[in-house]
């Protein structure tokens, strides 16, 4: 059973920091990209920061600049180091990895973790 936990979220000023993290376990295959996504209210959800097992990263326009993606695949970990928050930040965060089965990728989801940011 695999299991994908998010921490960190929490409610902040804009222009301040947060960093959240996210553990994988439970898998006994190879785990393969990660990322963070988001959904606001009302919108649906969107791509914030994705890296893939070589150490590619890529972002959402929004937030390059301000948001750093990195992993540790030691500890099946993947963190999101927010930086000049603002109130458009505010959403519910997921984060996904996925794992090579050999014949597919299977994807997981974290149940989400809240960012508000008020101005």
């Amino acid at each position: 059973q695999v299991q994908v936990m998010e921490s960190g979220g929490a409610s902040v000023q804009a222009g301040g920091s947060l960093r959240l993290s996210c553990t994988a376990s439970g898998s006994i295959y190879t785990l393969n990209d990660m990322g963070w996504f988001r959904q606001a209210p009302g919108k649906q959800r969107e791509l914030v920061a994705g890296i893939t097992y070589g150490g590619r990263t890529n972002y959402a326009d929004s937030v390059k600049g301000r948001f750093t993606i990195s992993s540790d695949y030691a500890k099946s970990t993947v963190y999101l180091q927010m930086n000049s928050l603002k109130p458009e930040d505010t959403a519910v965060y997921y984060c996904k990895v996925d794992y090579d089965l050999g014949d597919y990728v299977h994807d997981y989801w974290g149940q989400g973790t809240q960012v508000t940011v008020s101005s």
